[in-house]
């Protein structure tokens, strides 16, 4: 029954059977301790490998260089314009000068977004409507992005995988050379996780997940898939629609809960 509840969940079904295999094996070998039932034994084991499996420490993002680059990705509709707001917010906050590029040339929409967000978090925002090529545009403002302490960018997003999409973020990934490259997905993911997650890593080496929509029903198996598959940790999570609802990823305090 709770193999089926992480299927459902999106979690990938192997690693619901490596997980389970592991609780099983040290539940059987490991020697009981006094003052400990059988049950408190279990949830500690239990506890003790979902906090491996999810990361065990908390995966902070390096900001000791200048600028920092970090490049969004993921699909369409998973909240990734939003998050780069949140993120930018985050940083400000801390006292780094941020700043945002939009890169997503194929929705007008888009440029609208990421200029919005801009204002509303109060850092610059440099877009250009007029250009097609994503990486002329990062070539235009290269050497103004230098001023800033981080550079959060936007990358355009499909509603499913495709050529020219895989491309394009080949192209970027040879381009801007990003110092973090993170993959946005959606809580409710799903076992669609997987196969974007490896493609998106295939094509520019993710190097952390933000999940989104944690303030749902949603329990986030599908990154947890994501995840596993680029050997990635969640470096933050997305609890809310307001600009304030981001939290770094603390693995031990998300289990816990």
């Amino acid at each position: 029954r709770r193999i089926g509840i992480g299927h459902a969940d999106g979690v990938n079904v192997d690693l619901v059977f490596e997980l389970t295999k592991e609780i099983k094996r040290r539940a059987l070998e490991e020697k009981d301790v006094k003052g400990i039932n059988p049950r408190e034994k279990i949830v500690k084991i239990v506890y003790e490998e979902l906090v491996k499996f999810l990361g065990e420490e908390k995966a902070e993002i390096n900001v000791k260089k200048k600028p920092v680059k970090i490049m969004m990705v993921g699909l369409y509709g998973v909240g990734k314009t939003t998050t780069i707001g949140k993120l930018a917010k985050w940083f400000t906050h801390r006292g780094y000068k941020v700043a945002l590029l939009g890169l997503d040339v194929h929705r007008p929409a888009a440029i609208d977004q990421v200029e919005q967000i801009g204002k509303q978090v109060g850092v610059k925002c440099f877009t250009n409507r007029k250009e097609k090529n994503p990486g002329k545009i990062y070539s235009e403002f290269e050497d103004e992005l230098k001023k800033f302490d981080i550079v959060i960018i936007d990358t355009a997003g499909r509603d499913a995988l495709s050529k020219d999409l895989i491309e394009e973020i080949e192209s970027l990934e040879k381009r801007i050379k990003p110092d973090e490259n993170l993959l946005v997905v959606s809580a409710d993911i799903g076992q669609a996780a997987r196969s974007q997650a490896e493609q998106f890593h295939k094509s520019c080496g993710i190097t952390g997940v933000i999940v989104t929509k944690l303030d749902g029903t949603a329990r986030a198996g599908g990154a947890l898939s994501a995840c596993n598959v680029t050997n990635a940790k969640i470096k933050f999570v997305g609890i809310g629609e307001k600009l304030d609802d981001l939290e770094e990823f603390n693995p031990k305090g998300f289990v816990s809960r």
